[in-house]
């Protein structure tokens, strides 16, 4: 039996990339799926129905069930139609991957509040904007389900020239970590996939640079089928990194520290720095 056969399956940003390679592989493992894309450019201008419409297609002709939708992330309107349409199409919703981004990169020096609201309204509160219908569907469904985000080395370690990105991914971590423990209950798991991949939005990075498809989003994609499958349903709040042939996790991690009766002065925090930081 296919994993996700019975399953309907919603993938923002599905149009190219990381997305497409999500939606390909769900239908191929039984998902019904509705592939959202606005059809913008990396740095989010422009509207096009082609993107969605092709990898529709696409599932169709192999067999699958698609919809398209078109709306953006970025509004809670748009979020709440992209979950009315898989509900309309298909009865119910199991999963939701928020994969849909753009692009404003600009040292912070040159950055400016457009470039900055644009991208955190479609990576940040796009997330927000899509979850929270689908986890009220998910609730009153009460059957659980699978919430999939996407976050970046970009927000967890952090790049230079990205500080809109990632705030914005750094803020869908920390989201993803409050989801997790209060959607439990409901059977509903939250984690996050950190993709290192080779599409439209990398490929002018140096990294990327002459490694063909040893980065290709395909490679990305069956983590989020293991993540959307009955094999994670125990496994909730977790941050997996997928690149290449790679696939490691990431954590936050707290220091030992160190103790001491009062309060510290500024003087004694200097002299065991090191050893607060675990640094040696």
């Amino acid at each position: 039996m296919r994993l996700l056969a019975g399953k309907v399956a919603i993938i923002t940003g599905a149009g190219q990339g990381i997305g497409r390679a999500h939606a390909l592989a769900f239908a191929k493992e039984g998902a019904r799926i509705v592939v959202n894309d606005l059809g913008t450019d990396p740095s989010g201008d422009g509207v096009s129905r082609a993107c969605a419409d092709a990898v529709v297609d696409e599932i169709t002709q192999a067999g699958g069930q698609a919809v398209p939708n078109y709306d953006s992330v970025a509004t809670m309107a748009g979020g709440e139609s992209i979950i009315r349409t898989a509900i309309d199409a298909f009865g119910k919703i199991d999963i939701l991957v928020n994969n849909a981004g753009i692009l404003r990169d600009k040292s912070f020096g040159n950055m400016t509040e457009e470039m900055w609201d644009a991208v955190i309204n479609v990576h940040l509160k796009g997330t927000f904007a899509c979850t929270k219908p689908a986890v009220e569907h998910m609730r009153a469904q009460g059957t659980g389900g699978r919430i999939i985000n996407t976050s970046s080395t970009s927000g967890l370690i952090g790049n230079f020239g990205q500080s809109n990105y990632g705030a914005a991914k750094a803020g869908i971590a920390g989201l993803t970590r409050v989801l997790a423990i209060e959607l439990i209950k409901y059977g509903i798991t939250v984690n996050c996939i950190v993709p290192t991949a080779l599409t439209r939005m990398t490929e002018e990075l140096p990294m990327f640079q002459g490694v063909g498809q040893k980065y290709g989003p395909e490679h990305v994609a069956p983590v989020a089928v293991f993540l959307a499958s009955d094999l994670a349903k125990d496994i909730t709040g977790k941050f997996v990194g997928v690149g290449g042939g790679r696939i490691s996790a990431f954590d936050v991690r707290q220091t030992p520290g160190v103790r001491r009766e009062g309060i510290w002065t500024p003087h004694e925090i200097a002299d065991r720095i090191n050893e607060i930081l675990n640094v040696w």
